[in-house]
């Protein structure tokens, strides 16, 4: 008989249910939300949120930190439990996980549930801010509203002086300036007298180079007279085509002769 004992042992020995629930704790610790049966997550609870409160900032003590470690037997989420979650949940008082039903198994059709820690969960841990109500009284409303924007007109009327009195030195600043950058100009001015020794002599360089014409005419009136000697050449093959005709026509005529003695002849 049960006698009243609420230990649920769910089905295993003492050192098989220890090391179960160790392990959904390290994983529940780490992935901040797991999927399980329902009777395994209401273990689970009672399990894990006496360490949850060990680990707020205000219990952060070597003697905590071995005590969560003999639980769980893992350093990476006795680590993840003290620096991340415990600085997370520091404000509440109780009440760290969530159990939410999502059906039955496929197989055995046990009630199954994801339970999660209420910090980490975006969706309703989201929490809406309060909205700071106003009393408004008629009783001198108007008389110490009237006090008081003559009073901040005057104040913004001072403060609109001082910050046009403060800004008249950075004028003068700017003036100084532009008077600063005037020698510049007269340095630009200067440069433009110093090119112009340079362009005179660019024009130098071009009436050095009219001899070059001059020469180059020469080379023509130069070439002429061997124009004139190549007539000259033509003029003497005159006489030659002439010879050459004579002798053609002296050919002919001792044909003909020649042709008229055979006629004799026969």
């Amino acid at each position: 008989m049960r006698h009243g004992n609420t230990i649920n042992h769910l089905g295993r020995t003492y050192s098989h249910r220890k090391a179960m629930l160790n392990n959904m704790a390290c994983s529940l610790i780490v992935k901040k939300r797991i999927f399980t049966t329902t009777a395994k997550a209401k273990e689970l609870r009672k399990f894990i949120e006496p360490l949850l409160t060990r680990s707020k900032p205000q219990n952060d003590t070597m003697h905590s930190r071995r005590t969560v470690f003999a639980y769980l037997q893992d350093k990476e989420a006795v680590k993840e439990l003290f620096d991340v979650v415990g600085e997370k949940i520091a404000e509440r008082p109780g009440g760290y996980t969530r159990i939410i039903k999502i059906g039955t198994r496929l197989g055995d059709n046990a009630d199954m549930c994801m339970i999660e820690l209420v910090d980490f969960n975006e969706v309703y841990g989201v929490k809406e801010e309060a909205k700071t109500k106003t009393r408004r009284s008629r009783r001198g409303s108007g008389k110490v509203a009237g006090v008081t924007a003559a009073g901040t007109d005057s104040i913004e009327e001072a403060v609109i002086v001082d910050e046009v009195v403060a800004e008249e030195p950075a004028f003068e600043a700017a003036s100084e300036e532009v008077v600063a950058e005037e020698p510049a100009v007269e340095v630009a001015s200067e440069e433009v007298v110093a090119e112009e020794p340079a362009v005179e002599a660019a024009s130098e360089e071009v009436v050095a180079e009219e001899p070059a014409v001059e020469a180059v005419s020469e080379e023509v009136v130069a070439e002429e007279p061997a124009v004139e000697a190549a007539s000259e050449e033509v003029v003497a093959e005159e006489p030659a085509t002439e010879e050459a005709s004579s002798d053609e026509t002296s050919s002919e005529g001792d044909a003909d002769a020649s042709a008229e003695e055979e006629k004799k002849a026969e």
